[in-house]
């Protein structure tokens, strides 16, 4: 069964730009992984500095190993003092 995955970020106030361009570097490359559905970005109306992803994967190894991704690691460190929270949730869809 695929695994849901909504992952929020939010934005160091005044880095909302650099997150965002930040964040959508990694579209191109998750969605060339093994078990990669749906990756898929998204900016809040009302809060422009919060950001969230939604993703489908095909298994939940095969996103555990998108976590490992050398281009993940390369966003955390180039983000580093920019983002002041990110919260992941694992979801299974019911309907």
């Amino acid at each position: 069964m695929p695994l849901t995955i909504v992952a929020k970020i939010v934005a160091t106030p005044g880095k909302e730009a650099f997150v965002q361009s930040a964040l959508e570097k990694l579209i191109a490359p998750t969605l060339a992984e093994a078990g990669c559905i749906q990756y898929d970005l998204h900016r809040d109306n009302d809060a422009p500095g919060t950001f969230l992803f939604y993703e489908t994967w095909e298994t939940r190894a095969l996103w555990q190993a998108h976590m490992q991704s050398q281009h993940l690691a390369d966003h955390a460190a180039a983000t580093e003092g920019t983002v002041v929270e990110v919260t992941l949730h694992e979801m299974t869809k019911i309907g």
